[in-house]
């Protein structure tokens, strides 16, 4: 596993750079530089106000005592949105947007959802099958 995560870091550092140097190749270095640098103050603007929203949301939904998963979900992906448009590289800037941007956050939240819940099933009933659901007890009164 170790050698796994090896290969797709060193494979991820040469795509960067490989994309780096295109784009500097088309634009200019200096251009390059400051695009670089525009993308991640816009992208730092941009998690601050979507986290901000976000902190809102929460706490609506506290106050109307509800659980707030979906907006739990949407600020560990901002954060981690943010924190791809920090690293330097264009790779990374498109992840950190797509994360960011509010459509498409909701499409990786539904993802991430639908895998937590099959991870959370598994790990506490063993195997996930949705036809193996348990009957309901006729015994069990809800209040």
């Amino acid at each position: 596993m170790l050698i796994l995560l090896l290969i797709a870091f060193i494979a991820y550092v040469v795509a960067e750079l490989y994309v780096m140097i295109q784009v500097g190749q088309a634009i200019g270095a200096l251009n390059t530089i400051g695009l670089m640098i525009l993308i991640s103050l816009v992208g730092i603007w941009l998690a601050k106000f979507e986290g901000l929203q976000v902190l809102t949301r929460l706490r609506q939904q506290i106050d109307a005592k509800r659980m707030p998963t979906d907006e739990l979900i949407d600020g560990a992906l901002i954060l981690a949105g943010g924190f791809f448009l920090i690293l330097p590289g264009f790779i990374s800037d498109a992840i950190g947007i797509f994360v960011l941007f509010p459509p498409t956050r909701a499409l990786v939240r539904w993802f991430t959802k639908r895998r937590l819940r099959i991870v959370t099933i598994t790990s506490i009933n063993g195997p996930y099958d949705p036809r193996d659901r348990p009957p309901d007890d006729p015994d069990v009164i809800d209040v």
